[in-house]
């Protein structure tokens, strides 16, 4: 039996280097790309522009596997989760659909789990159990039924992507290519807990949008709400920021979940001022989404407000992002562990 070659997610440079190491025509590469990329044509029988031949072979050496959603739950606000099934259909990864006026925003994952074991992350409370391929990633954006609609990708769902760098860049090629998707730079953003290695190429080779989860100034608090501050400390993240320009061609922004009676002092204020200081930047202010036995609890309007208009005050620009899908477990991960149990 033929072991075949996997296609979905593949970038122009690796369809090409296949079909010539099939003794193919170069040109071929650029042609399937855009089949699976631009035309969402699977069945290679459809491909008319290569040779009947060249198909037959295809069929027999080559697969294309981008599975539909299993389920889709919808909020009352219009926020749609979409459930996928990854790595042989045996675990489940989720897409967030967020209608808005002027955007309709996907929130996508880029593996399945999280090592990384946040405080406040449900995604984190899985382990990790896998990558995603390009392939996987990909298909979230492309076979999304409000295709069409879509405006924003942001990489905040499952994972962390940064610790997932190869399929990530490997994604975001084919998202923004003229032989893929071609999506604008600038209408893509990649989330990350400060992963300095790949943070760094991923500045060097895209023009993306990025995204710090920081949630805390201060070092020890940071430790007990993000691991990864012992092995990537903000400011070491900060300093790396320092090296690269960002201006409207390119945004920073930080995340900044707040969590009432931890990190929603005028204190937090103050230290945020000080340590982002220098970094052309946004920070987007977020009501934390409560997961099953946490202690942590979402301060209330008043707090969450005055926190925002601090900032403002300080200089700094603050937005408060507003809380979408709180009725379909909208909090990263509820989903897709809720199906992992329901499996067992």
């Amino acid at each position: 039996m033929v072991d075949k070659v996997e296609l979905y997610g593949k970038t122009l440079g690796e369809l090409t280097e296949i079909v010539k190491k099939w003794g193919m025509p170069q040109y071929m590469g650029k042609q399937i790309a855009e089949w699976l990329y631009q035309h969402k044509v699977y069945d290679f029988a459809e491909m008319t522009n290569i040779s009947k031949k060249h198909r037959v072979f295809l069929e027999e050496n080559a697969s294309i596997t981008c599975p539909s959603y299993i389920q889709v739950s919808e909020s009352v606000d219009g926020t749609k989760k979409y459930l996928y099934p990854v790595i042989g259909k045996e675990k489940f990864i989720e897409a967030v659909y967020i209608p808005d006026e002027k955007r309709n925003t996907l929130c996508i994952s880029s593996q399945v789990g999280c090592r990384y074991a946040c405080a406040f992350c449900m995604t984190g409370r899985q382990g990790w159990q896998g990558h995603l391929t390009p392939g996987e990633i990909v298909n979230q954006v492309a076979n999304l039924p409000e295709i069409d609609e879509l405006t924003n990708i942001v990489f905040m769902g499952m994972g962390e992507p940064f610790d997932n760098p190869d399929s990530v860049m490997n994604t975001l090629e084919i998202l923004t290519s003229e032989y893929g998707l071609n999506m604008s730079k600038k209408r893509i953003t990649v989330s990350t807990i400060g992963i300095i290695p790949a943070m760094r190429r991923f500045l060097e080779e895209t023009g993306c949008h990025l995204a710090i989860s920081i949630h805390s100034p201060f070092d020890e608090e940071r430790k007990k709400l993000m691991p990864v501050q012992k092995i990537y400390p903000i400011r070491d993240v900060l300093d790396t920021l320092r090296e690269f320009d960002f201006d409207n061609h390119r945004r920073v922004s930080f995340e900044y979940i707040l969590f009432e009676g931890i990190n929603d002092s005028d204190k937090h204020v103050k230290e945020l001022v000080k340590i982002l200081q220098g970094i052309r930047c946004r920070i987007n202010l977020m009501r934390f989404h409560p997961i099953p036995n946490s202690p942590l609890k979402s301060p209330n309007d008043q707090v969450v407000y005055h926190f925002k208009e601090a900032l403002i005050n300080k200089g700094l620009m603050a937005t408060v992002r507003t809380s979408r899908g709180m009725d379909i477990e909208a909090a990263c991960g509820m989903l897709s562990t809720k199906k992992l149990q329901s499996e067992k």
